[in-house]
């Protein structure tokens, strides 16, 4: 922004010049938002940081909130051109239901599994970090089950494989998140009414958001989608204000 030097909001500031009108840049300190879709993150981040594999939960956090810092930072100048009101942090607690595989009968407690482990101290490392709020929504146990993978399924329908033939790696128990794209709708909605933020970041790489960030939009918000480097639908742009990524990009490491 460029302020006239002897102008009335100028002498407000208490910067005028009595010699005349002359023009400084200044820079105006906006407030910015950061939702992330923690499964969507996870998931993307073992593809961009496959050096940190397998995944310690510290580290993960602190990874994240330093993509998040780098959106508060001028792309080209490295200051900080804007403050951070909060980062919302969005997923599941992880199930820890006790199954049985249906092709070895194998019991599985999902409560000793790695990936409960790693998400409970996740949470715990993310709950520690500041100006982070966790965001948590529940399974739909109701709906849960085991799923035979697309491959195998269009074997089957083919008939060139029967049931006998599947292999344990062939089904998957799939347990769908519950509340977590309401959340943030809700969210994005309240900062946007109450007029809490100018900008709000969205780690996120579906269009889930998207009827969300019209709203915020029009609410005069400046909405900005980070994927992490994963391709985005050309429809999407008509939806937000800016594309930028901030993590390193995998595609340059050769992905």
């Amino acid at each position: 922004m460029y302020l006239a030097l002897g102008s009335p909001l100028a002498a407000y500031l208490g910067v005028a010049d009595p010699r005349g009108f002359s023009f400084l840049r200044v820079h105006i300190m906006t407030t910015t938002a950061i939702l992330v879709d923690g499964a969507f993150f996870v998931k993307r981040y073992k593809k961009v940081f496959k050096d940190k594999l397998p995944l310690d939960p510290s580290v993960v956090a602190s990874d994240l909130f330093a993509i998040c810092q780098k959106h508060l930072e001028s792309r080209h100048e490295h200051v900080q051109r804007s403050s951070l009101y909060r980062i919302f942090y969005y997923d599941c607690f992880p199930s820890d239901k006790r199954v049985h595989h249906p092709i070895s009968g194998q019991a599985i407690h999902f409560l000793k599994s790695d990936q409960y482990q790693f998400q409970h101290a996740l949470f715990n490392e993310l709950s520690k970090k500041r100006k982070v709020a966790l965001r948590l929504g529940r399974l739909a146990q109701h709906s849960a089950g085991w799923r035979i993978r697309q491959g195998p399924t269009k074997e089957l329908l083919k008939k060139t494989i029967t049931v006998d033939d599947l292999a344990e790696n062939d089904v998957s128990y799939e347990i769908k998140q519950k509340g977590v794209d309401m959340r943030i709708g809700l969210d994005i909605a309240s900062l946007a009414y109450k007029k809490l933020v100018d900008q709000i970041v969205l780690i996120a790489g579906d269009a889930d958001f998207v009827p969300a960030a019209k709203l915020a939009r029009r609410e005069g918000i400046d909405v900005v989608l980070d994927p992490m480097w994963t391709s985005v639908g050309e429809d999407l742009f008509l939806h937000i204000d800016g594309l930028r990524s901030t993590c390193p990009n995998p595609n340059q490491a050769g992905e």
